[in-house]
């Protein structure tokens, strides 16, 4: 079983530092309130914890194969 998060942007990329802006564009997210299926693994969550101030995570899920 796959673990999976679904992870919202809330929050605008306009003014904010580039590495920001790289960090959501690598998660898929780009516009605001777009949603995405991420795997769970600890890169990501790395990630969307680098930028926790745009995203929320909505739900955390199991995926089976």
């Amino acid at each position: 079983m796959d673990k999976v998060i679904v992870v919202k942007q809330i929050g605008s990329p306009i003014r904010r530092h580039a590495k920001q802006r790289a960090i959501l564009k690598g998660l898929g997210l780009n516009k605001m309130h777009r949603v995405r299926e991420l795997e769970d693994t600890p890169a990501i969550r790395g990630m969307v914890q680098k930028i926790s101030h745009l995203v929320e995570i909505i739900e955390e899920k199991t995926k089976a194969k």
